[in-house]
């Protein structure tokens, strides 16, 4: 059995939105990234109200290290007693809350103005519980899925591919109008390498970050190009 929840939560000054996914197991819960930090009490709720509560969410997967994907990670670790993992490439971000800490495309006012504008503050940051640098088999969580890296939006970002073919795309695919490349992209040729990746597996539904699922297909349609 597996349930999809989707946890969709505003971010500070009405910049837009993102996503949570919270996918109901056998056994247990799993939570695909934590939103913002302005949120917080919200995303709890929506846990709790899902009946997932502390002892039963079984993992963290952070599909990359902004602020709106990981700002309420360490406090649901520390809540939910949880562990969080994410990809090796990434953990700069979550253990320094510096956006930047491994982008090419580097802003030096965005860099001070983020954490200012998302609100990750130190007790915010954190150290992963279990790092990957390319695939990993969940299976041995009992979540029916791997996670595979996707690089492009940022060097660290992961996809959480399930067995029905369910892809968590974190900010590699957005769906704010419709599905397209995320408008902000670190490294435009490994998003294109991560989009020709993502055309040989059996993929079904698409979840981004940002907006609404989608079918796979529409993205192959419309596939990137430089």
């Amino acid at each position: 059995m597996q349930k999809i929840i989707t946890i969709n939560l505003a971010l500070p000054f009405h910049v837009g939105n993102v996503n949570c996914y919270l996918i109901e197991t056998d056994a247990g819960y799993f939570l695909i990234d934590t939103g913002a930090a302005n949120k917080r009490l919200e995303l709890q709720n929506e846990l709790e109200s899902a009946g997932c509560k502390p002892g039963n969410l079984k993992l963290i997967i952070i599909t990359h290290g902004d602020f709106d994907h990981t700002g309420n990670a360490a406090y649901l670790r520390k809540t939910f007693a949880s562990k969080i993992i994410m990809h090796v490439d990434d953990r700069g971000m979550a253990e320094r809350a510096d956006m930047f800490w491994n982008r090419s495309k580097d802003n030096a006012f965005f860099r001070k103005l983020a954490p200012i504008l998302i609100g990750f503050g130190k007790a915010d940051r954190f150290t992963p519980d279990l790092l990957i640098e390319d695939e990993y088999d969940l299976s041995g969580f009992g979540f029916q899925a791997i996670i595979i890296s996707i690089a492009g939006h940022s060097k660290g970002s992961i996809g959480i591919l399930t067995a029905s073919g369910d892809l968590f795309c974190g900010d590699l695919l957005e769906n704010t109008e419709k599905p397209a490349l995320n408008a902000i992209m670190d490294n435009p040729l490994e998003a294109n390498v991560s989009v020709e990746k993502l055309r040989n597996l059996a993929i079904n539904t698409v979840y981004p970050g940002h907006g609404k699922p989608f079918p796979m297909e529409q993205i192959i349609i419309r596939s990137y190009r430089l």
